[in-house]
């Protein structure tokens, strides 16, 4: 056997070398390597703190895809097909997670693709099922990425996230679900062969298809770009669901051309027995996502297709009382710390929904001109201390969006 050399240091606890760890921390008379570190600190947090996240693989006992629907309801107004396909697609994830490995019938992923309008609620959705899930989640945006070589990340910067979540345990992260956002934005740029490199659109789609796909991947575990000096973790990416969603703007008219349906217009042959604001999204297929940029072969990862349904001013107005979470109960939540009871009149809300609907923004357009009507009075009702009731008119609401020196308030002291 070759004799080690001097130099040549490794870890006291579990006799890693220095090439075969990320750090080696030196001490007075030892080394000690990252995963030693890790180990060493949940100890402290299992015996001490208690404070570990733990991640149950395990399918609770009254775990079921109807549970999981109610629980995405009490925080999302509508929206129904897409939450029992979320909610299939997770369970069914979990039951691929406890299958035993000797099983002849292996159960494949089968990774999701949400198409929807700005928001409609694909992030709130993800967001939502991450609180309700015991496994590791993350969200990413699919415009930082770019093709190997170029400026940008990576595309194996996704899974670095998820290794961050569940504090780079690596077996729990290769049973995780990551939410790929804005996955329109890496379409393909144009049909037409030309000398520069599509390196944020084709070129990206290409380097994802080993991830969703299911293979073992290099990963910087601190994101970024990749460099030959850079020590990498691998993960298998076998078990990891992938959701993807986008925008997808101008789809509706693709969509309605190849159903030779009419966008706009009021024949009512064309309508075909049905509302004509009715989404036309509800008809999405494969050939029309293929149609929009996205290649054939990255399409086939994502075999389940779902569709968000347009916002209406029925709905808005749900959004803004019913959800746990809706914008009107975090606003009276703000002022009842200022001991101040917050109201809104049913026109100020009327008016509200008119305009967001107006700006055609969906429900972020909801926070957006509740923060216009409600910024003064955040700035100012704190600092008058006798005033412990404040009501939000329409009179007010108009003043504050369109500048009309109209302006009403009810305050009681």
């Amino acid at each position: 056997m070759a004799r080690r050399k001097k130099d040549d240091f490794e870890c006291t606890f579990c006799g890693k070398t220095k090439d075969e760890t990320l750090i080696l921390i030196a001490g007075l008379n030892g080394h000690i390597c990252e995963t030693c570190i890790a180990q060493a600190q949940q100890i402290l947090e299992e015996e001490l703190y208690q404070t570990k996240r733990k991640f149950q693989f395990s399918l609770p006992s009254l775990l079921n895809p109807k549970k999981i629907k109610e629980y995405l309801d009490q925080y999302v107004i509508g929206q129904d097909d897409a939450k029992k396909v979320l909610s299939v697609a997770v369970y069914n994830h979990y039951k691929r997670l406890n299958q035993p490995e000797d099983d002849e019938i292996e159960i494949e992923k089968s990774n999701i693709m949400m198409v929807g309008r700005t928001g409609t609620g694909k992030t709130l959705l993800a967001k939502t099922i991450a609180r309700f899930l015991n496994v590791p989640f993350a969200i990413v945006d699919a415009t930082v990425f770019t093709e190997a070589g170029y400026v940008g990340e990576d595309v194996e910067s996704i899974l670095s996230r998820l290794l961050q979540v569940c504090n780079y345990d690596v077996q729990a992260a290769e049973k995780g679900i990551i939410y790929i956002d804005e996955i329109d934005k890496i379409t393909r740029k144009s049909d037409n062969p030309s000398i520069t490199r599509d390196v944020s659109g084709e070129g990206v789609q290409q380097s994802m298809l080993k991830l969703l796909e299911g293979s073992e991947v290099l990963v910087p575990p601190q994101g970024g770009r990749k460099h030959p000096e850079q020590k990498m973790v691998k993960i298998n990416t076998q078990n990891i669901l992938f959701i993807c969603g986008g925008a997808f703007d101008g789809l509706e008219r693709m969509i309605a051309n190849r159903i030779q349906k009419a966008v706009i217009g009021f024949k009512s042959d064309n309508l075909i027995g049905r509302n004509n604001e009715e989404s036309l999204l509800r008809y999405v297929s494969p050939r029309d996502i293929k149609s929009f940029g996205l290649i054939p072969e990255l399409i086939g990862r994502l075999p389940v297709l779902t569709y968000l349904e347009p916002l209406d001013a029925k709905t808005l107005r749900l959004i803004l009382t019913q959800p746990k979470n809706a914008l009107v109960k975090q606003y009276k939540k703000l002022f009842k710390m200022e001991k101040i009871d917050l109201s809104f009149s049913e026109s100020a809300l009327d008016f509200i929904v008119e305009k967001a609907i107006e700006f055609k923004l969906g429900a972020r357009g909801l926070r957006s001109i509740c923060e216009a009507i409600m910024t003064d009075a955040m700035f100012e009702l704190p600092s008058k201390s006798h005033v412990h009731e404040f009501v939000v008119t329409l009179e007010y609401a108009q003043d504050k969006i369109t500048g009309e020196k109209v302006k009403t308030l009810k305050i009681a002291s």
